[in-house]
């Protein structure tokens, strides 16, 4: 199975630590690209996409998350904007469990 990270070059350090195949800095032209020929190859993927790139103009991102399957997308936080990350799975948690699971605990 690959592991391969999509990011800032910054946001990338971590990674390469772990052995994760890097893809710092692309466009999303390279990222589609890469995400065809890893769809066209059937393999096994776990990818991580930093949250700016996954709203921007990257149609296998889309398709991968739609259809399921080998390819598994998941979303990291920008190094700037860490504190204020919301993944997108919690307003789905909030709508169906409630949203006090979501909320931050309290020190009381």
């Amino acid at each position: 199975m690959k592991i391969i990270a999509f990011g800032d070059a910054a946001l990338m350090d971590g990674f390469a630590l772990l052995g994760i195949q890097l893809q710092e800095d692309q466009s999303a032209a390279a990222i589609e690209a890469t995400l065809q020929k890893l769809s066209r190859s059937r393999e096994r993927a776990l990818v991580f996409v930093q949250q700016d790139l996954m709203t921007a103009a990257i149609p296998m991102i889309a398709q991968l998350r739609r259809q399921g399957g080998t390819i598994l997308i998941c979303e990291l936080p920008s190094l700037q904007a860490a504190d204020q990350y919301r993944p997108a799975v919690e307003k789905l948690i909030s709508r169906v469990l409630g949203p006090a699971l979501t909320e931050p605990a309290s020190d009381h």
